[in-house]
């Protein structure tokens, strides 16, 4: 499928959100957008975000099949989903679905004839508060029963648009993936709709009811722009930096002959801040500036030859005696394994050896290995090597 010129443009737009190093963020929205106009992720959907972010379509397939707002098969206009978790269910859910489903003739993740309603049966909808409830295109229904469900789809299909609990007022599936891809309904009027339902209200009214209220808290309080915030966070910065201990110079002392006279030339050698001070402690180089992996490797088996015992986020194993076990390389451990284990990049999965695939391939086509073995035979024979 070839993808109209708005979304091309749209999708320009979505990546232009992202730093340009991290584009691949813009991935969530575009699968939104190409479910937008053909009413699913297909895999020309998929090869399309691959193509404008530059990955594999692998890579994109692994998101669109991972959350269900991503349907993978064409969707009706309306997609009905009803909570049959444990709340709803003991409020009457799972009867809320069994008859949707056989009133409309279809089962979980189907779609009606005329391609109006998908039903769904969805394990929790965020609203144990007013269940049973069940979500029109993740608009809610609050407090449903099977003959207001049914009143629901019924109203639908003859080319209404009931009005939900809350939120505004309904749109086709289409018209809400243009949405979650971060463009705003155009539609005039229409997020002027809809409320919050009482339950949602119930903790205000409580705190009204009993004076309780957040102290020093200003409703008027404004909203700081952009500019203001760089602002105020450039100074807090130059605050912090000007609150800084200086530097502690390094002293000296003078330097002892071998008897221990001071050194007739003067010369004298720096004396660390810890030294002056009479500090006896070893200098231990600080873990913070080594990498996850390598702390956690000297934590669990440290080189017994050079560790510290009481060295920041080191601990020396003992054999039970207070005997420290034979030095162990595991920095060279660690390397060894990461050069075995080189890291996949945005354009090819581990694993992907072009050389060996090009060889397959080859082999394939030739029908017969290198010693004219037939193609059964050639397959023991790639076995075998």
């Amino acid at each position: 499928m070839t993808f109209t010129d708005t979304t091309r443009e749209r999708a320009r737009e979505i990546i232009a959100r992202y730093p340009a190093d991290r584009s691949r963020s813009a991935l969530l929205p575009l699968l939104h957008l190409v479910q937008a106009e053909e009413g699913y992720v297909s895999p020309a959907g998929v090869a399309f975000c691959a193509e404008v972010l530059g990955l594999n379509k692998a890579q994109v397939g692994a998101v669109a099949t991972f959350y269900t707002m991503y349907k993978r098969k064409p969707t009706g206009d309306f997609l009905v989903s009803v909570c049959t978790n444990t709340m709803c269910n003991v409020l009457g859910g799972q009867e809320v679905y069994d008859t949707l489903s056989e009133h409309l003739g279809v089962g979980h993740d189907e779609t009606t004839a005329d391609g109006t309603i998908t039903l769904e049966h969805a394990e929790c909808l965020a609203a144990c508060d007013y269940g049973p409830v069940m979500t029109v295109n993740y608009d809610f229904f609050d407090g449903v029963d099977a003959s207001t469900a049914v009143g629901v789809v019924d109203e639908l299909r003859a080319g209404g648009r009931p009005m939900p609990t809350r939120g505004a007022r309904l749109c086709t599936l289409k018209e809400m993936a243009v949405q979650l891809a971060g463009f705003a309904d155009e539609r005039d009027g229409a997020v002027a709709d809809g409320g919050p339902g009482e339950p949602t209200l119930r903790g205000l009214r409580l705190a009204q009811q009993h004076g309780v209220s957040v102290p020093g808290f200003d409703p008027n309080t404004p909203i700081r722009s952009k500019a203001e915030a760089d602002k105020a966070a450039a100074e807090a910065k130059a605050k912090a930096e000007a609150a800084k201990p200086a530097p502690v110079e390094a002293t000296t002392a003078p330097v002892k002959g071998g008897d221990g006279a001071s050194a007739p030339t003067g010369v004298a050698e720096p004396v660390k801040p810890e030294a002056a001070a009479g500090s006896t402690a070893p200098d231990v180089k600080a873990p913070d500036d080594k990498s996850p992996q390598v702390r956690t490797a000297e934590t669990r088996q440290p080189d017994a030859s050079t560790a510290v015992p009481d060295a920041p986020g080191t601990k020396v194993p003992t054999d039970g005696t207070g005997t420290a076990p034979a030095a162990a390389d595991a920095r060279s451990a660690e390397a060894a394994g990461v050069a075995a284990n080189a890291p996949a990049g945005d354009g090819k999965p581990a694993g992907d050896e072009a050389g060996a695939q090009e060889r397959n391939l080859t082999e394939a086509k030739a029908g017969t290995d290198a010693d004219g073995a037939g193609p059964a035979d050639a397959s023991e024979t790639g076995a075998q090597k």
